[in-house]
């Protein structure tokens, strides 16, 4: 008779573990808004997401598809509201349907160097700057009003309307297409004919993997 001694053994089986690795972004923008020549600041804070559009750009630039990059900035006078008495109400971000927009849109920027039809790429720029090592790395657009900009602009900042077409209180980044990023509401401030504008836009992409480098 035949001892069999596996009959009593449980039954083993070989497991394949498949890894499990959840990427996670932390994505934040900050603004500043100033003066080239005097270094005047004037706006000096953050920005709100539109998570939807940018997750969707973020997709069909890893995916090596047209129109998910950053093209022109626009810039609009619809983000608040100043009764006669001076107070200013701000309203809250737009970015909650894919359609989203700036609330009156008035003028807007190429900003993508890249393109041809840019007519001065070395200040309306972007830049990616990343330092070896770190989990973040940075999208640094840059636009600058020149004098002579927009062309219809009153010739000093002494406008006592703060609903004037140059007098801006909002402004967002854009895909070629026109699909909003990013949006972000501010104090008026007035583009005229005696001053530079420079705006300064920084998107910070980063890991979750660590957090102590954020904006």
């Amino acid at each position: 008779m035949i001892n069999n001694n596996m009959s009593n053994q449980p039954m083993q089986t070989n497991t394949l573990t498949q890894p499990d690795d959840t990427g996670k972004l932390l994505i934040q923008g900050h603004i500043k808004i100033f003066d080239p020549v005097s270094q005047e600041v004037f706006i000096n804070k953050r920005n709100a997401i539109h998570h939807e559009n940018l997750s969707e750009a973020i997709a069909l630039s890893l995916g090596n598809k047209t129109n998910g990059f950053i093209s022109y900035m626009a810039l609009g006078n619809g983000g608040t509201y100043v009764d006669p008495t001076g107070v200013i109400t701000y309203l809250p971000p737009n970015t909650n349907t894919q359609n989203s927009d700036l609330y009156n849109a008035t003028y807007s920027k190429l900003v993508d160097d890249t393109d041809v039809t840019n007519p001065n790429p070395t200040r309306n720029k972007i830049e990616i700057r990343h330092v070896p090592g770190t989990v973040f790395t940075d999208i640094l657009v840059t636009c600058l009003l020149d004098y002579g900009e927009p062309s219809s602009q009153l010739a000093f900042d002494t406008a006592s309307a703060l609903d004037g077409e140059y007098v801006f209180d909002e402004l967002g980044l854009k895909t070629a297409t026109g699909t909003l990023l990013t949006h972000v509401v501010f104090h008026p401030i007035q583009k005229s004919l005696n001053r530079l504008i420079q705006i300064d836009y920084t998107v910070r992409i980063q890991t979750l993997s660590n957090l102590s480098s954020i904006l």
